[in-house]
């Protein structure tokens, strides 16, 4: 017979019938793991942020952090309102300069642009130096959150000990180099001759065909990529990295010169690095090589300015044959004659544009060489902090940051030419300050003078640029100047150093 399953009222299903042992204690249930931020209304965007930004309060209290004075709060009030308002003046400008659909901005009215985008970072950071300085905000007060941060910008590190740090390593490294062979310093040198001339010849050949060829994607479509402070960002900011990244793993000395003295040569530096850019729109690469050949008459001009220098007879007449060859060169230069006279009066514009900002920033790192003692990997970073902060953020201001990037995203070939370009660029920069360290400034101008020949040579074979008789013979003028060059200031320096000899016996 079966039993009956019906249930009395008061008792559950699991309940055993009533019998005459007790039933056994079940251990109490263990309590449900909350599911409240895993599923449900409660896992809101809102709340999620609210909890992230409670988690954020939590640890900056633990970490017991100095709080903001009055002092910081203005500093952060002139920063906020000068880059607010600089951003609209951006913004205005751009409005009013934006050229029809389909066509490229001028070269000037690109140029003011970018130069709005660099007073967003230029005009606030000055007058935050002149209110630290008048106010004596890092002498006066207790020490606060932003302190650290404006000694490190505006005052640099102390001077104290770090004079004997830099001697030593600066001794160190050179008993090292004395150390080696002669035949380890010749596999050296063509190491480094062999870097610099691949490095930058490769750089050069990319650096004319992104400015003047049209890119083809897969569907067929051509496209021409006309925006040179996107390629100045690219190249820059791999430089930086890799400064760093030797920096990190090579031992330095303790660096002591203010962050802001860097912006200045950074702020040259990028308008030559465009310069370049921007003249092989209207040049030839073969009529940019030799205006960079030309250069040491910008730089003596600009050595006199800032550095109050002298120079020797040889270096006058140097420059005066090298404005002779430039000269024969523009007359026999066929695609300058083809070209329009805006064209070629708007390169000739930039050329000289770019040779002087090129000639204030090796005078400007030459004095901070020798007034902070740094390495010149300390340097490369310095500059190429700056470089990154200026383009970066002109870049973002005109929108030129979606375009460049759907661009390079279009057309892979860009992108690949890109990267290299940025690869030959950061790896030339750590060349340089190599051999100029270990061979001295003679042996790399050597290099770069035979690569400046071949980079020539190299172009004019690849894209086919016609050069007559007379051009021919400038280029030979130039060089065989920049030649004489290098081996008069070979010899003032072993006579002085035979003269200084002999007066210590």
């Amino acid at each position: 017979m079966l039993s009956d399953t019906r249930t009395l009222p008061g008792q559950s299903l699991s309940t055993p019938p009533a019998t005459g042992t007790p039933p056994p204690v079940s251990p109490p249930p263990s309590p449900a793991r909350s599911l409240v931020w895993l599923s449900g209304p409660v896992c809101s965007p809102a709340r999620l942020c609210l909890a992230t930004l409670f988690s954020v309060r939590s640890l900056l209290n633990t970490m017991a952090l100095p709080p903001l004075k009055s002092a910081d709060w203005v500093i952060l009030s002139i920063i906020s309102v000068g880059t607010i308002v600089l951003y609209l003046a951006s913004t205005l400008a751009q409005s009013l300069l934006a050229p029809p659909p389909g066509e490229s901005l001028f070269w000037l009215l690109s140029l003011l642009l970018n130069m709005i985008g660099y007073a967003t970072i230029f005009v606030p950071g000055y007058y935050v130096i002149k209110y630290v300085r008048k106010t004596n905000y890092l002498e006066t007060g207790p020490a606060s959150l932003l302190q650290p941060l404006v000694r490190l910008f505006v005052k640099g590190a102390e001077t104290e000990v770090i004079e004997v740090e830099a001697v030593n390593l600066i001794k160190g490294e050179t008993e090292a180099a004395m150390a080696k062979t002669v035949y380890q310093e010749g596999i050296t040198l063509m190491f480094c001759a062999g870097g610099l001339l691949g490095s930058y010849s490769t750089w050069g050949y990319l650096q004319e065909k992104i400015m003047t060829t049209n890119y083809v994607d897969s569907l067929g479509n051509k496209g021409k990529f006309n925006d040179s402070q996107f390629l100045v960002f690219v190249n820059r900011i791999l430089a930086f990295a890799l400064a760093l990244l030797v920096i990190m793993i090579r031992r330095q000395p303790r660096h002591k010169a203010p962050l802001f003295k860097y912006s200045y040569c950074s702020f040259s530096n990028i308008m030559s690095s465009w310069c370049q850019y921007e003249a092989l729109k209207y040049v030839s690469f073969p009529t940019q090589v030799l205006a960079k050949a030309s250069k040491v008459i910008p730089v003596m001009l600009m050595g006199k300015v800032v550095s109050n220098k002298k120079y020797e007879y040889y270096e006058y007449v140097v420059a005066l044959l090298i404005s002779v060859g430039m000269v024969a060169f523009l007359m026999g230069n066929d695609e300058g004659n083809k070209a329009s006279n805006a064209t070629t009066f708007s390169g000739f514009i930039i050329l000289i544009g770019y040779m002087a900002f090129d000639a204030f920033t090796s005078n400007w790192q030459g004095e901070l060489f020798t007034e902070y003692k740094m390495t010149s990997f300390q340097m490369m970073a310095g500059v190429n902090l700056f470089s990154c902060l200026l383009t970066s953020v002109s870049l973002m201001q005109q929108g030129v940051f979606y375009t460049s990037l759907a661009f390079m995203s279009q057309y892979s070939r860009f992108m690949l030419d890109c990267i290299i370009l940025s690869i030959c660029s950061a790896s030339g920069q750590l060349f340089i300050y190599y051999t100029i360290s270990v061979f001295g400034p003679v042996a790399f101008v050597i290099i770069m003078t035979v690569r400046q020949v071949f980079a020539v040579v190299l172009s004019c074979i690849l894209f086919q640029h016609a050069l007559a008789p007379v051009a021919i013979i400038g280029i030979f003028i130039i060089f065989s100047a920049l030649f004489l060059k290098i081996y008069c200031s070979y010899r003032l320096k072993m006579k002085k150093k035979t003269v200084s000899a002999a007066g210590k016996i």
